[in-house]
């Protein structure tokens, strides 16, 4: 197969996620690089705790932030392609790692096909993420490792790969053990003019990065280690048992194709001879499931990195078997293993979670054009669980915006609570104590909300009028809802058309959401 043809599928493929996933994931997508790079760029917006403290590296947002600054030299630095841009970057560097791992499998047929299928790396795969950045990288450094023969040009990724994300270091120490020990080549040499040297390099040229951008010496792999790992800081989010990864999180990552990794784990099992290099990556899967699970933080995105890893026993054991395999169960497999990634990918790229993309655009309109009887600009309120939208990098319009935090216990308090939990915890009283309603011009002009928390705050909202609702999830939770809800200050002279007595019941706005489904 002609591998320009190839390389233009895959690029195709992972362009279209950029225009298909319409949905809300994780806030990393856009606090942890867009909204870092929106401030390194313009000057304005929101660094979180961890860029305060230095455990985040910039080289990713300083990326972005390059790109950012090219639009704004050229004066083409509109909203849409702030948000569009960065995520055609990450999608190219995508397919390239997907080409990579084409070639990496031989160039067969199947490998083609694992690699654009999965429901997961459709979903994130064009998501602005560090950790969809080190699943790209891990997959080029694999694609270069020395299989068979010697080369030393995966370090190099690797390395970019650990830096960025210290954790990486536990898929490429067993990794780098088995290079050394199958090498023709002089050990200590290997180390000292290799691996030494690529590492320092690259080691030296991050720290100059992030010390300049920090604006202090720092080391933020160490940094990124002393609070995730060694602190535990992690689990302030969440915290799951230890099998979780074995049980949940790679089995959902990998989806339908579970079914052909376990085919691949039980022909290497009993043929591993003749699968000597899906040994050698069952080997470093298993340790770093071992790894991640002492952690008590797990979620999804942390073993992205072992996809790539899970697809090449996937094609190695599919493609032998497919040799005595006959036309119909071919065809058959294929087609159960397509539908099987095309439903979930489809679902959670747009219908699950989508109110926050939605919601940004009409949040920019607000932020543009509106101003109240003495003509000043937006000040806009969230009321919502913390980072539950992306924030200036959308909107990229100099207003007051304030969100409620949720800053870990750094300080090692006693009975401590971040601004969320205490909100949540009787939302008028905080409301009473934090916002001013006398003026009501002092008021924000905006409310954001998720509409599970209407009724509890209705005598605040007395002085708003509903905007607008977004359908959000199909289901309530605990602090989010079925929609999210704008809602705008009360201008003088519409007392008398707006009031405590005519809030939306949830009828009226579940009405509204269904309206606008079908309008």
């Amino acid at each position: 197969m002609n591998l320009l043809y190839v390389f233009g599928l895959i690029l195709a493929v992972r362009l279209a996620s950029v225009f298909v996933v319409k949905t809300y994931y994780v806030p990393d997508e856009y606090w942890q690089s867009l909204e870092v790079a929106h401030k390194l760029t313009f000057g304005y917006g929101y660094l979180t705790w961890e860029w305060v403290q230095g455990i985040r590296s910039y080289v990713y947002p300083v990326l972005i932030a390059g790109l950012y600054k090219l639009l704004a030299l050229l004066h083409l630095d509109s909203v849409q392609l702030l948000v569009l841009l960065p995520r055609i970057l990450q999608a190219t560097l995508t397919a390239y790692s997907d080409y990579r791992f084409y070639v990496w499998t031989g160039k067969r047929k199947w490998a083609l096909f694992l690699i654009l299928v999965p429901w997961f790396w459709f979903y994130t795969g064009s998501r602005t993420l560090a950790n969809t950045l080190e699943a790209s990288l891990t997959t080029i450094a694999l694609s270069y490792f020395p299989w068979y023969g010697e080369g030393t040009a995966y370090l190099w990724p690797a390395a970019i790969c650990c830096f960025l994300r210290p954790t990486a270091s536990v898929i490429w120490l067993p990794l780098s053990i088995y290079h050394l020990r199958k090498s023709r080549q002089s050990v200590v040499e290997l180390i000292l003019k290799r691996f030494l040297v690529i590492g320092l390099l690259v080691a030296g040229l991050g720290i100059a990065i992030d010390t300049y951008w920090h604006g202090h010496l720092i080391v933020t792999p160490y940094e990124f280690l002393k609070y995730n790992i060694f602190n535990n800081i992690g689990s302030f989010y969440g915290s799951h048992p230890w099998y979780w990864y074995f049980t949940v999180g790679l089995p959902t990552v990998l989806g339908i194709n579970t079914l052909p990794f376990i085919y691949g784990i039980m022909e290497t099992v009993r043929k591993s001879e003749k699968y000597e290099v899906s040994k050698q990556l069952l080997i470093t899967i298993f340790l770093t499931l071992v790894v991640l699970s002492t952690v008590e933080h797990k979620e999804f995105r942390f073993v992205s990195s072992l996809l790539p890893l899970c697809l090449y026993v996937c094609v190695d054991a599919v493609s032998r078997w497919s040799y005595r395999a006959s036309s119909t169960m071919l065809w058959c497999s294929a087609f159960v293993l397509l539908l099987g990634n095309v439903l979930p990918a489809w679902y959670l790229s747009t219908v699950h979670q989508k109110g926050p993309i939605d919601l940004m655009p009409k949040l920019r309109d607000i932020a543009q054009d509106y101003r109240d009887e003495r003509e000043h600009r937006a000040n806009i309120l969230f009321l919502m669980p913390c980072h539950s939208t992306p924030f200036y990098s959308h909107i990229h319009e100099n207003v007051t915006m304030r969100f409620l935090t949720c800053e870990p216990n750094l300080k090692n308090q006693e009975n401590f609570k971040d601004e969320a939990d205490r909100f949540y915890e009787s939302p008028n009283h905080w409301l009473s104590s934090h916002i001013p309603i006398h003026p009501r011009t002092a008021l924000p002009t905006h409310v954001v909300l998720f509409d599970s928390l209407t009724e509890k705050i209705g005598d605040f909202l007395a002085n708003y009028k509903l905007l607008h609702s977004i359908e959000h999830a199909e289901h309530r939770q605990l602090r989010t809802g079925r929609a999210i809800q704008v809602y705008q200050r009360l201008l003088k002279g519409e007392e008398n058309t707006f009031n405590r007595d005519q809030l939306p019941s949830e009828q009226d706005i579940e009405s509204q959401i269904f309206d606008n489904r079908f309008n």
